[in-house]
């Protein structure tokens, strides 16, 4: 759950910051002009979950996941110490990695809980509560850096990103943990098929023998000749 809590609140902390991290890095813009520029974020985030989902068709979706977070930490980085178009680039790029994440911390932590799927699935999903908490350290951090100065090109708001940083690499152990150690990657890596009806079916056709499972056992026809009476086998 601790992985689920610092992911949900770094992607949050980061959405809910980025207004201000574009006027403060990038001299003469507006907060309806950086608006502008979170709708277009957002749209990276969109293609990104399109992408991320086309991958998991050849790819295992761990080994997706493992890369998107990386990424993830590979590109908020730079916006720590970027302005301008350059840093708004790099959250631009972060949101496109982040697209796959939670859907895929969800669907993985859900492998293999069996009859403690309801309160496990409570759990993950309790971790969007990481929302609430991370913004506000965000902004609390921004605060005291003071107001932005384009001169010397001090953004309190690029400085302050270096807190989702710190959150993104406390979940990115999951992802190392359920790629790297057994004890995980075994759990999701299964796959359990529910057969309904016949299973186990080694029937030939034409001599009419074979075996039968269980569960789908078959039985003979049943005939009846008064609605009323007693079904009779045949």
């Amino acid at each position: 759950m601790r992985d689920y809590v610092c992911y949900t609140g770094a992607q949050v902390a980061i959405a809910g910051a980025f207004i201000n991290y574009v006027v403060d890095t990038r001299e003469g813009t507006s907060s309806a002009t950086a608006a502008r520029f979170l709708s277009g974020a957002q749209g990276a985030f969109a293609l990104g979950r399109f992408v991320g989902s086309f991958l998991m068709n050849y790819v295992r979706p761990r080994w997706v996941f493992l890369v998107f977070m990386t990424c993830c930490i590979i590109f908020i980085s730079p916006s720590i110490t970027q302005r301008g178009n350059t840093g708004m680039s790099m959250l631009y790029v972060t949101l496109f990695f982040e697209s796959i994440i939670f859907p895929t911390i969800v669907a993985l932590g859900m492998r293999g809980l069996g009859k403690f799927s309801k309160r496990g699935s409570g759990f993950i999903i309790a971790g969007v509560s990481g929302g609430a908490v991370v913004p506000p350290i965000l902004f609390a951090a921004a605060d005291s850096q003071g107001i932005a100065n384009y001169a010397t090109g001090h953004a309190p708001t690029a400085i302050a990103m270096s807190v989702p940083l710190a959150f993104f690499l406390v979940a990115w152990t999951y992802t190392l943990s359920v790629n790297f150690v057994p004890a995980y990657r075994n759990v999701v890596d299964k796959f359990h098929t529910t057969e309904i009806g016949v299973v186990n079916t080694h029937q030939d056709e034409e001599s009419g023998s074979g075996e039968i499972g269980e569960i789908g056992k078959s039985e003979p026809p049943v005939q009846t000749s008064d609605l009323n009476a007693t079904p009779k086998v045949a």
